[in-house]
């Protein structure tokens, strides 16, 4: 009896890296294969990601393969509410795990030893990293291996010790599972506790009907996925996030502190005499995700024994849209002091529309954590966004937001100073010009997070943003005088940017880790000493294309008819002539702006390194296409009412961009497809229904029936019983029998992103195929929001590279009173 394979694959094209055109039918069996020689340039690995010890010593390169198998991404997983969970490992699932670790001893760099310097550390056969992390005083490496029953801990001396393994089955389900002591002589754990190996069945009889109800009190509440569903869904949460807390020294003995219990998360105080420990109660809930759960905060002792409930915090329903809770949010230990709490907590209720002098304070509690002792630290007069501490335990920086006028600021608060605080940052948070960079930080001796400080002077990295393009910088502010100090700045034509700060002190420059690039050049990591203006190679990955190193691009800068400063980044084959008409891809993210000068903003640079990664667009350029990447969409007006011209904007960016490619020589007005991923997407069915520009559209998991996303989408604030007309506007389902021209819809079948199931492009084919339209729906087995597994990406680009063949590159000619769109 002949039998089918399990994964059927059919080629588009035998070899090379370029296909003809040819219609396919709905009906092809298997995965398909772009052309061998794209296949070719996705399997390429990408660069390591990499970060610098606390110390400055060393530097960890962590590698990734190119891209999961469909076996790894179609392992089972469980929706836990909100989160997707791997039941064997006990931790969020996830199919692609780093592989791969190298260390650098940066100090053996700057002396200038030839050997001994990297160090590529030796882990068990087809081990996935879940996580790492250096201990407070940078000496070791703490880091943790996917295995079944909950992920394995090891340990390594950086300076020559072999790894051990110190613990194993940690509970990493809404915590990594581990972080270090302040000592750096320990690790706080989450482990699975004895009789929490096997999950209950699921009962073979139902236990009883879901229900639902509400008693009239308003609680909007966004899309979400993956969440829980019946009883047995809260027992099984239940299993997968009870943990037992221990103390696991370097020798792998552990100390069990306190009982089992839904631990989110346990983290040391500064001085490593207390822990705040972080628990999920009940209720749970059918509508919200775990994060929303109701918490309990509590102080441990180093033995286990609660010290103080510090917070009872309730479900979070009935949350204003845009709000935020009641109650204490972000706690935490404050740096630089030995044990303080901090939180931040609304004085407006959590909703955005009251009208009050200062919408959230933040306070501190320090131990022994007496009744009454808490105390007010600053109102902030806008939403809170954050908090940095400095090491002295005194001065702070917070971050607010105004969302009336979506303004951004950053005030440095000295309580030795009579002076107030001082403004380091206050602009629109869409204004990328005026940027002054993010304050460095490093980690103190307790591990703590700090403002990076010497002398009287911080640090600020940026990306430079500017007409030209961004150009990444690292300042130096003297908070004493005001006065900034540009202390470098990426070089012209290339694309360099701050990766971390080695060595730095308050006479001299610092030395930095930096990551290098440009338009032909591969990224590398650099040794930078800023001082002596001298610089070490420490890596030296190799060109993983040569046949794409002729790409061109440069930036296109061009005008929207209502006077929109515009910009994109035109991208040539490398085999391109000069006068030559392509076939153009447009491709695009609508984002929303409060006025025109921001949204013209230029935004990324032409010098980054060439190389599509996954199932990029610019692989289009492989195909004989030109490509109109990034091409700005910009949506502009009051918050509250920006969507009201969506459409009319976008079709106005869209046409502005395709002539701005047509006048620069590169594309044929008759030949232009467009394409997006999510919001891109949505953006691309809105084209296709109210204008002629393009020939055809390639929409990645979208959402298209904003009906379905009552109440709120993107930045829209209005829910749909306050503003019908502009969710029937703007909702291209809605228009599916203006949809003329051909598109293809792609969608992941486990798609969890808030907004857009998998439904809404099924919907949306079976309302264009109703009205006679040209659709084709691809729905990708075990894929989520974005695609990962080789075999869906390789599809992924077989199917756009086929869909714009046939109807963009080898369209008939439009009809002539067809024009150039309408």
């Amino acid at each position: 009896m002949n039998t089918l394979p399990a994964l059927l694959v059919v080629p588009v094209l035998a070899l090379g890296l370029a296909a003809p055109g040819a219609a396919r039918s709905a009906q092809e069996p298997g995965y398909r294969l772009p052309p061998p020689g794209v296949v070719r340039l996705v399997d390429a690995p990408p660069t390591p990601t990499a970060s610098v010890s606390p110390d400055g010593r060393w530097l960890l390169l962590v590698e990734r393969p190119s891209l999961p198998t469909l076996a790894d991404v179609s392992r089972p997983w469980l929706p836990m509410a909100g989160t997707r969970v791997d039941p064997g490992a006990v931790r969020p699932w996830s199919a692609s795990d780093p592989v791969g670790l190298v260390v650098q001893d940066l100090r053996a760099v700057r002396a200038g030893a030839a050997e001994g310097v990297e160090r590529r550390l030796a882990l068990p056969a087809e081990a996935r990293v879940v996580s790492t992390a250096f201990s407070p005083d940078g000496g070791r490496l703490a880091y943790s291996l996917a295995a079944e029953g909950g992920s394995d801990l090891w340990v390594v001396e950086l300076d020559g010790g072999e790894p051990r393994r110190v613990a194993t089955r940690l509970a990493g389900v809404l915590d990594s599972g581990f972080g270090w002591t302040p000592d750096s002589a320990a690790l706080v754990c989450l482990l699975r506790p004895e009789g929490f190996f096997e999950p209950p069945p699921r009962p073979p009889v139902p236990l009883g009907p879901r229900v639902q109800e509400s008693r009239g009190r308003a609680t909007p509440v966004r899309t979400y996925q993956d969440l829980l569903r019946d009883a047995h869904d809260e027992v099984l949460f239940a299993f997968y996030t009870t943990a037992q807390v221990a103390r696991v020294d370097l020798e792998g003995r552990a100390t069990p502190l306190g009982e089992p219990a839904r631990v989110a998360s346990a983290e040391p105080s500064p001085d490593g005499a207390h822990l705040l420990v972080e628990i999920v109660e009940r209720p749970f809930s059918y509508v919200l995700p775990s994060w929303r759960f109701p918490r309990r905060f509590e102080v441990w002792s180093p033995d286990g024994e609660v010290e103080r409930v510090v917070a009872e915090i309730p479900l979070g329903e009935g949350i204003p849209l845009h709000g935020v809770r009641t109650g204490p949010r972000s706690l935490q230990w404050r740096a630089g002091a030995p044990a303080t709490l901090a939180w931040v907590e609304a004085l407006d209720g959590g909703d955005p529309e009251a009208e009050v002098p200062h919408r959230d304070r933040w306070m501190t509690w320090d131990a022994p954590f007496a009744d009454g002792a808490a105390r007010e630290l600053v109102r902030v007069e806008h939403r809170a966004w954050g908090v940095t501490w400095f090491a002295d335990g005194a001065r702070f920086v917070t971050t607010e937001f105004d969302r009336d006028v979506n303004r951004r600021r950053t005030l440095l608060h000295d309580p030795a100073s009579d002076a107030g605080p001082v403004v380091l940052d206050d602009r629109n948070y869409r204004d990328r010009y005026a940027d002054p960079g993010s304050l460095v930080t490093t980690r103190d001796a307790r591990g703590s997070r700090v403002v990076r400080e010497d002398g009287t002077s911080v640090y600020r990295s940026g990306r430079g943003a500017s007409a030209d393009g961004d150009r990444p910088f690292l300042d130096r502010l003297d908070l004493a005088t005001g006065e900034t100090v540009r202390l470098w700045r990426c070089a012209p034509g290339e694309y360099e940017s701050v990766t971390g700060v080695v060595a730095s002190r308050a006479d001299a420059p610092p030395v930095v880790v930096t990551r290098r690039e440009s338009a032909s050049e591969p990224p590398n990591y650099h040794l930078l000493d800023l001082g002596a203006e001298t610089g070490t190679a420490l890596t030296e990955f190799p060109h993983p294309a040569p046949e794409l190193a002729g790409i061109r691009k440069e930036l296109l800068r061009y005008e929207r008819d209502d006077g929109v400063a515009l910009t994109a980044t035109l991208y040539l084959p490398a085999d391109h002539v000069e006068g030559e008409r392509l076939p153009l891809v447009v491709w695009a993210y609508p984002l929303e702006f409060d006025d025109g000068a921001t949204a013209g903003q230029v935004r990324g640079t032409p010098h980054r390194f060439t190389y599509p990664r996954g199932s990029s667009h610019l692989f289009f350029l492989t195909q004989g296409y030109a490509v109109l990447d990034g091409a700005s969409m910009p949506v502009v007006g009051d918050p509250e009412t920006v969507n009201d011209t969506f459409v009319e904007q976008i079709v106005a960016a869209a046409r502005a961009g395709i002539e701005a490619a047509v006048e620069r020589g590169a594309a044929d007005p008759d030949r232009v497809g467009v394409g997006g991923h999510s919001y891109g997407a949505f953006m691309t069915a809105n084209l296709l229904a109210h204008c002629d520009l393009f020939r055809a559209g390639v929409a990645r998991s979208g959402a298209y029936n904003r009906t379905l996303t009552p109440f709120g989408f993107q930045s829209e604030r209005r829910t749909l019983w306050e503003a019908p007309e502009v969710y029937f506007a703007i909702s291209p389902f809605l228009h599916a029998d203006d949809v003329d021209e051909p598109l293809l819809l792609l969608h992941g079948a486990d798609d969890p992103n808030p907004g857009t199931f998998p439904v809404q492009s099924e919907r949306m084919f079976h309302a264009i195929k109703g009205n006679g339209g040209v659709v084709r729906h691809v729905e990708l087995p075990s894929e989520g929001h974005g695609y990962r597994a080789r075999e869906s990406v390789l599809h992924t680009l077989a199917e756009m590279f086929a869909w714009f063949d046939e109807h963009v590159k080898h369209a008939p000619p439009r009809a002539a009173e067809a024009g150039f769109g309408r």
